[in-house]
């Protein structure tokens, strides 16, 4: 990934809260059909290194036979991204030198895939991705309150997968290239058009060095 200075981002703690906070991840290998991407929820391990991801896929997607096991997989995560209009730059108006552009923060773990088949593994990292995914309701769904017998025929239609993670890259494109009255201008266009995400952007411009 292309990555000015600026926008690099390299703290592991905060590239592991982006993860943590979107772990929606695209999961892309290289096989012999060539390129292949899954979207799947992976949950991150901290293991005292740079971590360990952990998803499953289903027995019928064929990325899991395919993949190359000596090529290092790509999982990426993105957090918030919002289109930048010129029109809140203050330097629109000093000299009209100024172009659309859009603001996005985003992490790439890579390292090897490892498949799981084991039943107990399945299980357990189930468990822990059913927990922390219903945390917020005000009854979480837990595995056990379904059969065990359907869960067992379940999880036969799945098989696991862990990445040990050997890189890290993080990219904060937040204005940072900008002036502080730009920046200021930045923020107060998202400000105004109070969404979700342009309030969450307006954040990652205000708050970024």
């Amino acid at each position: 990934m292309y990555i000015p200075q600026a926008n690099k981002e390299d703290r592991l703690s905060v590239l592991h809260q982006l993860m943590e906070d979107q772990p929606f991840a695209s999961l892309i290998t290289v096989g012999s059909s060539g390129l292949f991407a899954s979207h799947i929820p992976m949950v991150l391990e901290q293991n005292g290194g740079m971590g360990v991801l952990r998803g499953h896929l289903s027995r019928a997607n064929t990325q899991w036979r395919d993949h190359s096991s000596s090529v290092e997989a790509l999982a990426i995560f993105s957090g918030p991204q919002h289109y930048i209009t010129p029109s809140w730059y203050r330097e629109k108006e000093e000299s009209g030198k100024v172009v659309p552009t859009w603001n996005y923060v985003v992490v790439h773990a890579y390292g090897h895939l490892k498949v799981v088949e084991d039943t107990d593994w399945l299980l357990a990292h189930l468990q822990k991705l059913t927990i922390i995914h219903e945390a917020e309701s005000a009854v979480p769904w837990k595995i056990s309150d379904a059969p065990a017998g359907y869960i067992a025929s379940q999880i036969k239609g799945i098989v696991g997968l862990e990445m040990a993670i050997e890189r890290l890259e993080g990219k904060w494109k937040v204005s940072q290239n900008r002036s502080e009255q730009d920046r200021s201008g930045v923020a107060k266009g998202l400000e105004e058009l109070n969404t979700t995400e342009s309030l969450r952007m307006k954040t990652l411009v205000e708050n970024r060095d």
